[in-house]
């Protein structure tokens, strides 16, 4: 057992799980979209359903949609300065049977796009990321994580792996989904190192099955 676990982590608010998590649950999410949000609907679950108003947990929830961190002493203003950005939130409870009790469903839009992310607070201010746009992943957000979105044919993971290989970094977890056999697919890979703006460029012309990039830098990279 690590002292995180035993003493929780530096944090605004009551709760390691229903603020400090929910702050980094929210700080993924942004990192994820790629920038500011324009608009965000949550969906708690469980726990956070039930006591979101009582524990800060909205609060946490929309201060890491800003970029915020656990310990960001603007947390308990974070309605009123989400509001005066522009950014416009939404909170709703929904039930799924089997959810973690600590859980969330983002979905996040600008008119053009939206994506969804569902995500866990596990305690000690760790969060477990569990879905992405409808695919299954398991991510903490610890490592810097490449999300690539792309059309199931061969050659593609080869493409993926070579090219890091000859930009020297390091697979710590590769996992892949494919929803069907020769339709979409995702793979989510943890890398030891982070890719530059530049690779990140060459990488997302590399092979014509791509569709989609994300790169989620570990957390304590995001600009406060």
């Amino acid at each position: 057992m690590s002292l995180m676990e035993i003493i929780g982590p530096v944090m605004i608010g009551p709760s390691s799980s229903h603020t400090a998590g929910a702050a980094k649950l929210g700080n993924v999410a942004r990192r994820l979209w790629g920038g500011d949000i324009k608009e965000a609907t949550l969906y708690l679950r469980g726990s956070f359903a039930a006591t979101y108003w009582g524990h800060g947990t909205d609060r946490a929830l929309v201060g890491g949609l800003m970029g915020w961190h656990p310990d960001d002493d603007r947390i308990p203003r974070a309605f009123e300065i989400a509001s005066e950005s522009g950014m416009i939130y939404h909170f709703k409870e929904e039930f799924v049977d089997g959810a973690h009790p600590n859980s969330v469903r983002f979905v996040l839009s600008d008119g053009d796009r939206t994506m969804e992310m569902v995500g866990a607070s596990i305690g000690g201010g760790s969060v477990r990321i569990q879905e992405i746009d409808g695919f299954p992943v398991d991510i903490d957000g610890e490592l810097p994580t490449l999300v690539i979105f792309h059309r199931d044919k061969p050659g593609v993971m080869a493409s993926i792996t070579s090219e890091l290989f000859r930009m020297k970094l390091n697979i710590a977890q590769m996992t892949l989904k494919r929803k069907a056999r020769g339709k979409d697919a995702m793979v989510f890979i943890e890398m030891d190192g982070a890719l530059d703006e530049e690779s990140l460029k060459s990488l997302e012309g590399f092979h014509h099955a791509y569709t989609r990039m994300f790169l989620l830098p570990p957390a304590r990279e995001e600009i406060e």
